[in-house]
Formats: structure tokens, sequence, C-alpha cells
């Protein structure tokens, strides 16, 4: 009982010095568990932020991907609408250039019908182009692949380079920038005998 230090008798309470040495005891415990607490907690908004950023990026690129896909369909659903009214426009030139050349002494009539015709294909065209559906002529252009489908190969004419088309059978049409149908077209190639 020497060593046992004396209690206060008003408080029943240690004295200052026993106090200490609990709290001394005790102190270590709590900022090694607070720390591994915050050590965890920020472990796990490390991980939050990370699989939020994530999220985000993939609903920004899920928006653009959903209005590039809306865009293309928008400016593409005509394709096949647009194919078919394309050969209604080469039919019209087909028919236009069938038609004798014109004359001074022609009929009156013959003169009205092709000059008739030839509006009404300058107003259809006109009216494609205003829909985003284009006509290129080839002719005397560098062969193309991806615009150009050679149907036959001649010698080049003087002046001319190889691989020049000499001749286009039907114009190239595209429709927002996308090939809708390629030219038919004659290209001038080396080394192309006569009889070929």
């Amino acid at each position: 009982m020497k060593n046992e230090r004396p209690m206060n008798e008003q408080t029943n309470t240690p004295p200052p010095a026993a106090e200490t040495e609990q709290n001394q005891q005790q102190q270590p415990q709590q900022p090694a568990d607070a720390m591994a607490r915050i050590a965890e907690l920020e472990a796990e908004l490390t991980q939050m932020k990370d699989r939020w950023l994530r999220s985000e990026a993939e609903m920004q690129n899920l928006r653009a991907r959903t209005k590039r896909e809306v865009d293309d369909a928008r400016q593409y659903a005509v394709q096949k609408f647009a194919r078919d009214v394309v050969e209604a426009a080469e039919n019209l030139r087909r028919g236009l250039d069938a038609l004798p050349p014109a004359k001074d002494d022609e009929p009156e009539l013959l003169a009205k019908l092709r000059g008739g015709f030839e509006g009404v294909e300058r107003n259809f065209v006109s009216i494609l182009e205003r829909n985003g559906v284009v006509k290129q002529d080839p002719a005397g252009q560098p062969f193309d692949p991806e615009l150009h489908q050679a149907m036959a190969q001649q010698p080049p004419p003087a002046g001319v380079a190889a691989g020049t088309v000499i001749q286009a059978w039907t114009p190239a049409w595209t429709l927002n920038g996308r090939l809708l149908k390629p030219a038919m077209v004659v290209v001038a190639g080396e080394g192309v005998s006569e009889t070929a």
C-alpha cells in the first residue's frame, strides 16, 4: 500500500499523475486509429472520384457517338431513294442526248421540246443539289477509284496524261460527300494498243 497513490477523498479520483499515465497509454492508440480511418476514407474518396471520372467520360463518349449516329441517320437515311432518283436524272439526260442536234432550220416544236426538257433537267439537278445529292462530271480529271469505275482503257490522246478520264459514260453522284453512284469512265492508259 505504500506504493499506491492516495485517492482524493472528496472526488474519489486518482491524482493527476495517474491521469497522465492513463492518457499516455490511450493517446498513441487514438491517433493511430484516426490516421488509419482517414487513410481509409481518402482511399475510398480517390476510388469514388476515379469511378465518377470514368463514368463521366463514358457518358461524354456515349453522347458524342449518339449524336454522330443521329446525324448520319439524318444525312444518309434517304440513300436508297436518292440512288433511284439519280437513275431518273440519268435517264432524262439520256433522253436529251438522243434528240437530234439543234439546227437553225429545225421545226419549232422540236426546239421548244428540247428547251423544255433541258429546263426540267436543270431544275431537277438543282433540287437534288439542295438536298445534298451532287453530280460530278469526271471528264478530264485524274482517275479516282473512290469515285470512278473504269469501264475501258484507251491510248491517251495527244497532250493527255495516262490515268486521266478521257470520257464519262455516266457522272459520279454523291450524297452529302458519300459516294452514291460511281461514274462509268474510259481511262487513258499507257501501253494500250489501238485494238484493245
